[in-house]
């Protein structure tokens, strides 16, 4: 399940990353996509406790992070730990 142009990372140092502002995804389809995927893995993370590996960008590279999703906001999906990633900034959510 892992992807080879991303770095791993524990899902605890989630919170010491920097996010820029501006979206990682341009296509209002992927964009859409995003969203879908993301409440797909909190359902499965909810009822199943199945992970799911989350690819995204923080101010430095591409990153990747293998962990539950516990809810997801307009704006953050928020993992087991409490810490949260920016939706704008998640490339892709493999399930």
């Amino acid at each position: 399940m892992k992807t080879d142009y991303a770095s791993p990372i524990e899902k605890d140092l989630v919170a010491n990353l920097h996010f820029p502002t501006q979206d990682v995804l341009s296509a209002p389809l992927e964009i859409h996509q995003r969203r879908t995927d993301a409440i797909t893995g909190m359902l499965l993370g909810n009822n199943y406790k199945c992970k799911v590996l989350i690819l995204f960008k923080d101010d430095e590279a591409v990153k990747q992070v293998e962990t539950t999703i516990w809810a997801v906001t307009d704006s953050r999906v928020i993992l087991k730990t409490g810490m949260g990633i920016p939706l704008h900034r998640i490339l892709k959510i493999k399930i």
